[in-house]
């Protein structure tokens, strides 16, 4: 897990470090199931308050993208892929909506966006 942080950003670093780790698990860099540094270990090799890192955790875990065993350690939850995938499905609809709209700009047809996106879309996708 790589987390590098800024003491020029603007935002705390409890968000810099759950914004990075999310976006590895979103990202699938982190798996699911996957144990990641303890609250200790992790702010030990940033160099930060172990508040620090548990107030990030305890942000990731309460999204649902972590998971706290006790005795055990804190994983990647098992559930962030169906997490991912609605994430995912988001952001694709967050984009045609935004190439449906340049399309109205253009006073383009729904045939002629449908055939565009047709043109655009990877022949492994059925």
């Amino acid at each position: 897990m790589d987390v590098i942080l800024s003491n020029s950003s603007d935002r705390p670093i409890y968000e810099q470090i759950s914004s990075q780790v999310r976006a590895q698990i979103l990202s699938g860099a982190l798996a699911a199931g996957e144990r990641l540094p303890s609250i200790r270990a992790l702010a030990d090799g940033l160099g930060v308050s172990a508040i620090t890192t548990k107030r990030a955790y305890s942000d990731l875990e309460a999204e649902g993208l972590i998971a706290t065993v006790p005795g055990k350690g804190t994983f990647v939850s098992k559930t962030s892929n169906e997490l991912l995938r609605e994430r995912r499905m988001r952001r694709v609809e967050e984009l045609l909506g935004q190439a449906a709209a340049e399309a109205a700009g253009l006073a383009l047809s729904r045939a002629e966006l449908h055939e565009m996106l047709d043109l655009v879309i990877p022949s492994d996708i059925t």
